[in-house]
């Protein structure tokens, strides 16, 4: 074997060991977890290392033999808004350069760049920079309840784009962005996609040791599992369900979460819910562990993903992975995660009707629906962990 890299994975607004659907983590906290215990399984050494946000938390948790916890001062010892953060970059990147030099960073989204660069060029170690998600086109309205971009955004994502020994994209969709917007130089950006993990989300029937789900409706339900936030559509979810004939509507199960920035979002999901009437038929059941999240997913009738935009959508990869059909929007990396009339469906609209109409037409077809599910698992093998760390590996050494 060749010889071990020190690899520090640096997180600064959200620890990747934090459960997805909370908070402000998500897929990009899957995507960092499984890369660092693949590399470890390689023969590398990973630290994953965030922003301490509780003053219990030690300074290191050793999480295996070679990945580690790590949590650094910046800013209060609290749980922050992700808006907020940024104003503590500058003492978070005071921390991590008080740590021993690593052979490679690499900086997961635009803060823990613009945290990282500095301290990787004076330990003279290639700085490799992953967006995760790239800031809003100026005057795009996502959507009503979207915070405004932070003003050292733009400028940190280019600052990084452009800074950087390489760009890590997830997606094809990402890569053409982060050189569209960022001003990343194409030649130093490469697409390295995610992996699923197989073991866990593999689409064996529900057994009698998962937990039922919370809705007896003979007609099942659908699943939205994202964090609540504008940007992840889930009132498009509740309103597409509306529009499903109510002799075929499943239940909707919605499991995540609101972080600091989008603390009153979830009334106003409960208050859209009442005022289509469908009290009882959709459950908020909160962030789900990943187990349970699978089981929750082998037995969806369809999973939504009406995200505005997405680098990849990693759930719909693992919905599929489930032999679960995906209906998406036809947003960003969720056109190469989905694959069209195969292993579900893309929509280009945002109109509740026209979802509804589609979830409408699946349903009613439970042959297609089968069918879909089992193409949805061959399309989901092509994606691989183990893959992921030796693309990543050679990338990484290349750059030294």
């Amino acid at each position: 074997m060749t010889d071990s890299l020190r690899i520090a994975f640096v997180s600064m607004h959200t620890s990747p060991a934090d459960l997805p659907g909370s908070g402000d983590a998500g897929g990009m906290n899957v995507v960092e977890y499984h890369q660092a215990f693949a590399l470890a399984r390689l023969g590398h050494r990973v630290d994953l290392i965030t922003r301490r946000s509780d003053p219990a938390q030690p300074d290191v948790v050793d999480l295996s033999d070679a990945v580690r916890l790590l949590h650094l001062p910046g800013g209060p010892p609290a749980k922050l808004a992700k808006s907020l953060i940024d104003a503590h970059i500058e003492e978070f990147s005071a921390a991590l350069a008080r740590l021993a030099p690593y052979d490679i960073v690499h900086s997961h989204h635009w803060m823990s760049g613009v945290a990282a660069l500095p301290v990787a060029r004076a330990w003279g170690a290639p700085h490799v920079q992953s967006f995760h998600s790239v800031a809003a086109l100026p005057g795009s309205a996502l959507s009503e309840g979207e915070p405004p971009e932070s003003p050292a955004r733009v400028p940190g994502e280019r600052l990084v784009a452009v800074g950087s020994d390489a760009v890590i994209a997830i997606s094809a969709a990402e890569a053409r962005t982060v050189v569209e917007r960022c001003g990343a130089d194409p030649a130093r950006v490469v697409i390295v996609p995610p992996g699923v993990d197989r073991t866990l989300f593999r689409a064996d029937p529900p057994t009698d040791t998962e937990d039922a789900p919370p809705s007896g409706n003979p007609r099942g339900y659908l699943l939205y599992a994202a964090r609540l936030q504008p940007l992840k559509g889930p009132d498009l979810a509740i309103g597409a369900l509306a529009e499903v004939p109510a002799e075929l509507r499943p239940d909707l199960l919605v499991a995540g979460d609101v972080s600091a920035d989008f603390a009153a979002y979830e009334a106003d999901l409960h208050a859209l819910v009442e005022a289509h009437g469908l009290t009882g038929s959709v459950h908020f059941i909160g962030p789900q562990s990943r187990e349970h999240l699978a089981g929750l997913m082998r037995g969806a009738r369809i999973v939504l993903v009406p995200s505005h935009s997405e680098t990849f959508g990693l759930i719909a990869l693992e919905a599929e992975s489930c032999g679960t059909p995906v209906i998406a929007s036809a947003a960003g990396g969720l056109r190469e995660a989905v694959v069209h009339g195969e292993t579900g469906q893309l929509m280009d609209s945002r109109q509740a009707e026209d979802w509804g109409t589609a979830i409408t037409r699946l349903l009613a077809r439970p042959r297609l629906l089968e069918r879909m599910g089992v193409v949805a698992q061959i399309h989901a093998r092509r994606f691989n962990w183990n893959w992921t760390a030796l693309l990543l590996e050679s990338h990484y050494r290349a750059l030294r």
